[in-house]
């Protein structure tokens, strides 16, 4: 019988600060509990597989129905692309280079010179601040605001009536193309916004251009296997359209929920893997807890209706990539353990406890699809 596993990373879940997190300014971070303790959220489902029974949670149940426990990440960073790729089974031997003081002036004047353009800004920010304070300017010169942020990422803003969201891209593309070597950005990521002065809003339309995994990863060893491998939301953005079959983009967490949905009426033999990136974008970043535990009660009530379509040969797994605690400080990624929950009709409940790396992930997903 075909075997399918259901891996959906919840941006930016994590549950504690990891031991070397107060090199990353980050001790004391715990995006769960502190959501948990200033929102109370309702998460019944969530609870009931063993979420709250992980260290340092509250909530929990006496006996959680999924095989539950915590992974720590190897790789230097706490970005995105990181976290996906270790998940995946690519742990990184260095961190992507990020730029606290903003890009050096070779690389603006290479972009520049390449690109026929030239760029406002070039400092970290806020996505939202940024707007605010050279949107204007933007739609009085029509130059592209370049930023960055704690995080391995170049990112470019522009108005839709100046970039529409393709010609954005085709931007976004070239500037992927020249950032390599010491310049490699994890992410070069598109930022379309719409408005006017002083109500500027950024669209739906966001698309993350990684750079391509050095190594392969569980994605592209599936695929060479013959299996299938779907990606939902911004997979295929993180690793570069490598090793998927399909991919599915999404706009919000409630698209995503609702194509899982739908791939789980379907019949295939291998891999879901699927990103719900608004705890992160919309809700860790802009230190929004309330909106953040509106999302994880969201995703709770969604949880019944995909376990219900999951036979006895199908394997849930539920993990985050990162921490983004609306409640520490800052507006950047938290380094933090992730929780890993495994759910099948057939799997026996236990502690799976705290484990190296996030490529447990990545172990659990390829021991269910290589057993007979």
């Amino acid at each position: 019988m075909a075997k399918r596993v259901f891996m959906i990373v919840l941006d930016s879940l994590g549950v504690g600060a990891l031991p070397d997190a107060s090199a990353y300014g980050d001790e004391g971070a715990n995006t769960l509990l502190h959501v948990w303790q200033r929102c109370a959220p309702s998460l019944p489902n969530l609870r009931a597989l063993g979420l709250c029974n992980l260290p340092g949670l509250v909530g929990g149940v006496p006996k959680p129905q999924a095989q539950y426990g915590r992974l720590r990440e190897l790789s230097a960073g706490k970005d995105t692309t990181t976290g996906h790729w270790e998940l995946l089974g690519l742990v990184l031997d260095k961190p992507f280079p990020t730029f606290p003081d903003g890009f050096p002036s070779e690389l603006c004047r290479l972009l520049e010179r390449e690109t026929g353009l030239r760029f406002l800004g070039n400092r970290p920010a806020s996505g939202t601040a940024i707007l605010e304070d050279l949107g204007a300017e933007h739609l009085r010169t029509g130059r592209p605001i370049l930023y960055t942020s704690a995080d391995s990422v170049l990112q470019l803003a522009a108005h839709v009536s100046l970039f529409p969201p393709e010609k954005l891209y085709r931007l976004c593309r070239q500037v992927r193309g020249l950032c390599q070597g010491p310049y490699g950005v994890g992410r070069v990521i598109a930022r379309p916004f719409s408005g006017e002065p002083g109500a500027f809003v950024r669209t739906a339309d966001r698309r993350d251009f990684s750079l391509e995994p050095p190594k392969p990863t569980l994605l592209d060893e599936l695929c060479e296997r013959g299996l299938d491998v779907l990606g939902v939301g911004k997979i295929s953005d993180i690793f570069a359209g490598r090793g998927l079959c399909e991919s599915h983009p999404t706009h919000s967490n409630q698209e995503g929920m609702e194509r899982l949905l739908a791939l789980a009426q379907r019949s295939f033999h291998g891999l879901c893997l699927a990103n719900l990136v608004d705890f992160d974008m919309l809700y860790g970043h802009r230190r929004d807890a309330a909106g953040y535990s509106l999302a994880l009660e969201a995703f709770d009530a969604f949880l019944p209706g995909l376990l219900e379509r999951l036979g006895p040969e199908d394997l849930l797994l539920l993990t985050g990539d990162h921490g983004c605690d609306p409640c520490h400080a800052g507006t950047d990624h938290t380094r933090e353990w992730v929780p890993l929950l495994l759910w099948s009709r057939t799997l026996a409940p236990r502690p799976l406890g705290d484990r190296l790396g996030l490529h447990g992930a990545a172990s659990a997903v390829d021991a269910w699809l290589s057993s007979n």
